[in-house]
């Protein structure tokens, strides 16, 4: 069973994970994000940094909500152990977390060459939108959003 919960982007488990995904994204995509991410924009209204643990206590994935504005939250720093199955209990969890925020949808970007994770995010529900964003004109960027509904599970 995984458990997701909200914690500060620098505690020690968070750090750990976020390193892991820089480093899965720099072997992905020759870079590893860190730059989009700042951990000020997760802490305060209307946002939240989740991390999942699996039944032994374990963090195995990490997420967060930022606003965009009123309406639109943005995920950011998206990450879960392969195997873990911590990604779409993280994504529902981020979902449900905009919904009880007031958010009518979520954004989110991620590079066109990660193809795993474009696909992961399309099985459940997020489309192509255009880039937003400091993402407008950047070729090796896809933009993807999800309409939220009272409905989700």
């Amino acid at each position: 069973m995984l458990v997701c919960a909200a914690v500060d982007p620098d505690a020690i488990e968070a750090r750990g994970l976020v390193a892991q995904l820089d480093a899965a994204l720099a072997a992905i995509c020759g870079d590893s994000g860190a730059k989009s991410f700042d951990a000020n924009d997760v802490r305060g209204p209307r946002s939240v940094f989740l991390l999942a643990r699996d039944a032994a206590g374990h963090a195995v994935g990490c997420g967060a909500l930022r606003p965009i504005d009123d309406d639109i939250a943005e995920v950011k720093r998206m990450y879960a152990r392969p195997g873990s199955g911590a990604g779409v209990r993280l994504l529902g969890e981020l979902e449900r977390q905009a919904l009880r925020f007031g958010y009518r949808a979520i954004w989110l970007e991620t590079r066109k060459v990660n193809g795993r994770a474009v696909a992961f995010y399309e099985r459940h529900g997020y489309r192509v939108i255009p880039n937003y964003g400091k993402y407008v004109g950047r070729e090796d960027a896809v933009c993807l959003g999800k309409i939220l509904t009272a409905g989700l599970t």
